[in-house]
């Protein structure tokens, strides 16, 4: 069974906002439903064998998106198969840190991820500093984005050097998940994944055939212990991902790591 580090239960407004003019376009506009009911995303999973996936919110500078009371409601309900990310607002520090707080510790999520590119700001600006020393007393990991933007705006947030690495250097104690490869920049990502024991990688939004070489090197080696597997669920479902790992060419360790393991250390499941 596997563990998905990164889908979404898309909202009506997630699905139809113009930011994602361009994902619709690869997708196909067609295939994408006014409304997702949640027995589809269940579905989707049973068909993957995917025991349990990080269910994210989405909050950024124009509104939100999904809403961690959504998120909140899912894992309550289906309390075996999700596990929740908070989303939080970079412009009230504050606020963000109570929020955080109230959602691991009442709701039981499991850590926070938010977008670089959405709000146009790389990890290391000064509004997410209170957020990295709340994760690390609270014992949840920091995730984000990596990477050039899907969407249509700047990708110069998402480059791991000199930004994250910056923030690892600052917060030794942090764990982060870094989500979407790091392309352009996948040998920074992996350069830094080797550098800081707290980084990782997950491969969100990347089917295996698509995985540069580098990574799969590093997959099949050393890191074997730092990378884990993520669709981005609605982009990609975990069917069409896992259909592809066996080209990966693992050995039964780096497979049951990357599927599942990993992810059970990183996010403290059960």
């Amino acid at each position: 069974m596997t563990i998905d580090a990164w889908i979404q239960h898309p909202t009506p407004q997630m699905l139809h906002h113009p930011m994602f003019d361009t994902l619709r376009r690869w997708v196909g506009a067609g295939s994408i439903p006014d409304v997702v009911p949640v027995e589809l995303t269940l579905g989707m999973l049973d068909a993957a064998g995917v025991e349990r996936a990080a269910l994210t919110a989405w909050i950024g500078p124009q509104g939100t998106l999904v809403s961690n009371d959504q998120v909140a409601a899912l894992c309550r309900a289906h309390p075996s198969r999700f596990f929740g990310l908070a989303s939080l607002d970079l412009y009230d520090p504050m606020g963000a840190v109570r929020e955080l707080r109230r959602r691991v510790e009442e709701d039981g999520f499991r850590g926070v991820r938010i977008l670089p590119w959405l709000w146009r700001l790389p990890p290391n600006d000064r509004r997410y500093y209170p957020i990295y020393a709340a994760c690390i007393d609270l014992g949840v990991p920091f995730c984000l984005q990596v990477g050039h933007a899907g969407p249509l705006l700047p990708s110069e947030p998402g480059r791991p050097i000199p930004y994250l690495d910056e923030v690892a250097c600052e917060f030794p104690e942090l764990t982060i998940v870094a989500g979407h490869i790091g392309a352009p920049w996948v040998d920074e990502m992996i350069s830094l994944a080797r550098k800081y024991p707290g980084v990782h990688i997950d491969t969100s939004a990347y089917k295996p055939s698509r995985f540069p070489t580098q990574l799969v090197d590093y997959l099949r080696g050393r890191g074997r212990t730092k990378v884990l597997f993520g669709s981005n669920f609605p982009m990609l479902t975990p069917g069409a991902c896992l259909a592809e790992v066996d080209i990966l060419g693992l050995d039964a360790e780096a497979s049951d790591l990357f599927l599942r393991t990993n992810a059970i250390r990183v996010f403290g499941l059960t």
